[in-house]
C-alpha cells in the first residue's frame, strides 16, 4: 500500500504541486482576499530567515503588521530583518534567537515572550530535515524535536496569550509528504527500522495535521489551520533534498508562490469562512488522506499521540523555584 500511496502522491505533486499546478489554481484567487491592514497585529513566524517564512515575514511586514521573527542563527537572522524592513519600509521587525529541537529553551522563550509583548497570529514554519538519525543534546531525534516536540511546545504555551487577541489564529506549515504517511504512534523518534529522513519529516508532518486538527476542537476561540505550500525552490530543499531539487529545480514554485497560502491563512477574512483545523492548499481546503490509502488513524492514536507529547514536554518545563 505504501508503493501505491508514494505513486499516486507522485503524480498528485507534478500535477498540483509545481510552479504550473500555482498558476492554474491562482487563477481562482480573489485579489482583494490580501488587500488588509495589519497595523496593530503582531506576528510570530518560526524559521523565518529565509524561504517560505522569510517570505511570509515580508508580505506581513509589507501590510503593515509588526513580525517577530524566530531564528537559530543570529547573522542570517540578523541580515533577513535588515532585508524586510529594507524593502517593506516596516521597522516592526524583530528577531528572536531560539532552537525549536531544544524544549527546555522553547518553554523558556515562550514564557518570556508572553510577559512582554501580545500575539495575534502564531506561525508554525520552522522545519528539520535531517537524513541520518540524529540525537540532540537531551538525547532526542532531531527531527522530531524540532517538527513535532518544539512546534507542540511553542504552540501549547502560547494559546493563553493568543486568547488574549482579537482574531487569534495558528498557521501551521505542513507538508503534501505527510499523505504518505500513517500516523505511527509506537515509534515517534524512529527508533525502530532503517531510518529515512524525508519518510520521519512526512511522519512529523502528519503528526503536525491531527494536532492541528485536535487543537481546534479544543480550543474553539482560536482559528487553527495546517497547509502544503506546494513544492518550492527554497535553501532547505536544495539542501536536505538535492537530488529532488536537481530534477525539478525548472518547475519548483518560487518562496513567494510557497507562501501565498500561509498568508492567506494568517490575515484573510476569507480563510475563516472555513471551519478551523482544515489543511489547505492553494486557498482551498482539501483532504488529509490520498483516495484508497489506508492512512487514517483512530481516534485512540490521535489522542495518544497528544497526551505522549504533553507527557513528554512536561519532563523539560523548567519549575519555578521554590522558597527556601
Amino acid at each position: 500500500m505504501s508503493l501505491y500511496r508514494n505513486a499516486v502522491w507522485f503524480v498528485k505533486g507534478l500535477r498540483e504541486y509545481t510552479k504550473g499546478g500555482y498558476e492554474t489554481a491562482a487563477k481562482h484567487f480573489v485579489a482583494e482576499d490580501l488587500d488588509v491592514n495589519l497595523s496593530g497585529r503582531d506576528f510570530m513566524i518560526t524559521g523565518a530567515n529565509s524561504g517560505i517564512g522569510k517570505a511570509t515575514a515580508f508580505e506581513i511586514a509589507k501590510r503593515g503588521g509588526t513580525v517577530h521573527l524566530i531564528c537559530r542563527n543570529k547573522d542570517r537572522a540578523e541580515e533577513a530583518r535588515r532585508e524586510i524592513v529594507e524593502q517593506s519600509e516596516n521597522e516592526n521587525v524583530h528577531v528572536h534567537l531560539l532552537d525549536m529541537s531544544h524544549p527546555r529553551q522553547v518553554w523558556e522563550f515562550a514564557k518570556s515572550f508572553q510577559e512582554n509583548h501580545s500575539l495575534h497570529v502564531l506561525i508554525n514554519n520552522a522545519g528539520c530535515m535531517v537524513n541520518q538519525r540524529e540525537l540532540t543534546e537531551d538525547g532526542l531525534e532531531k527531527n522530531f524535536a524540532t517538527n513535532t516536540l518544539g512546534m507542540f511546545i511553542l504552540t501549547a504555551a502560547l494559546i493563553p496569550a493568543l486568547k488574549k487577541s482579537n482574531d487569534p489564529r495558528v498557521v501551521t506549515v505542513s507538508s503534501g509528504g505527510m499523505l504518505v504517511q500513517k500516523l505511527n504512534v509506537d515509534d515517534l523518534q524512529f527508533e525502530k527500522g532503517v531510518f529515512d529522513g524525508t519518510m520521519a519529516y512526512a511522519q512529523n508532518k502528519r503528526q503536525q495535521v491531527i494536532l492541528t486538527e485536535r487543537w481546534a476542537a479544543q480550543h474553539r476561540e482560536i482559528h487553527f489551520s495546517s497547509m502544503h505550500p506546494g513544492w518550492a525552490d527554497t535553501p532547505a530543499v536544495r539542501s536536505s533534498m538535492p537530488e529532488f531539487y536537481e530534477k525539478m529545480k525548472n518547475r519548483l514554485r518560487t518562496e513567494a508562490q510557497g507562501a501565498d497560502t500561509v498568508l492567506w491563512l494568517a490575515v484573510s477574512a476569507s480563510a475563516l469562512k472555513h471551519p478551523s483545523g482544515l489543511f489547505f492548499q492553494d486557498r482551498q481546503a482539501i483532504s488529509t488522506h490520498l483516495p484508497l490509502a489506508a492512512s487514517r488513524a483512530t481516534p485512540a492514536n490521535e489522542e495518544r499521540l497528544q497526551t505522549e507529547l504533553e507527557q513528554l514536554a512536561q519532563k523539560f518545563k523548567p519549575h519555578p523555584l521554590q522558597p527556601e
